[in-house]
């Protein structure tokens, strides 16, 4: 089964082996026009990922391996955003999920209708981007928001499409001081009880693929006490 780019709504794959949540969930999501494709084990959810998706809602608890282990598959190949859904509610399990390229958290017992809310706003924040190429430090960072893409050096960065959105108000927005809370609500496209923690990982993640030293770092900067501030410099037009 091929999801073809067409007129239609955009594709979902939800990887759930509890088959009544997973029937709960297609329901909701085709009732809004999706189309959506499940995946009931692990070994199932990597063969769907030959296909293309424009989101993956993925349980962190299936039967024969870690939604983790998939999670670093599909971020190894593709910016293709992520719900994590899963009974783990724990403040260490939502940033290590989130660090291995989630782009969001949902916590079993949900709300269909919140999951579904989440899906859109997700979807809408990845598929509208304006189409420019933002330059700095000599063309040594290049961010191109039509494409979603990232280069350093001449070299492509693969970025989680949080990470992206992060990284775009940054550079749209040079040496303006962003607090973590305002971090969260441009991660998540709402008010986000992510904590200060769940920022700090994505901001970590993002110096990790573009800073060469993060004790000396050429973009990102830690303001103290209040959040994060972009220092590259501007090229040109």
């Amino acid at each position: 089964m091929t999801f073809m780019d067409t007129d239609q709504k955009e594709s979902i794959l939800v990887v759930e082996d509890e088959k009544k949540i997973s029937e709960i969930v297609r329901a909701y999501l085709e009732k809004e026009g999706y189309q959506v494709r499940v995946a009931q084990t692990g070994q199932e959810a990597l063969g769907c990922l030959k296909e293309r998706y424009d989101l993956i809602i993925l349980d962190l608890m299936l039967p024969d391996m870690q939604g983790e282990d998939i999670c670093r598959v599909v971020r190894e190949n593709s910016d293709t955003p992520v719900i994590m859904l899963t009974a783990k509610s724990g403040e260490e399990d939502r940033i290590r999920g989130l660090g291995i390229g989630a782009d969001d958290y949902v916590v079993k017992p949900f709300s269909p209708r919140e999951l579904v809310a989440r899906v859109k706003a997700l979807l809408r924040r990845t598929g509208k981007t304006k189409k420019k190429v933002l330059s700095f430090n000599r063309a040594a960072l290049l961010i191109n928001a039509g494409d979603r893409e990232v280069t350093l050096g001449g070299k492509p960065v693969i970025v989680t499409p949080t990470e992206f959105r992060i990284l775009m108000s940054f550079a749209e927005n040079p040496g303006r001081i962003f607090s973590r809370d305002r971090l969260a609500t441009i991660a998540q496209g709402f008010d986000f009880e992510g904590y200060d923690r769940t920022i700090d990982a994505h901001v970590k993640n993002l110096r990790h693929k573009i800073e060469s030293d993060s004790k000396d770092p050429e973009y990102i900067k830690t303001v103290y006490g209040i959040g994060y501030k972009f220092i590259g410099i501007p090229d040109a037009d």
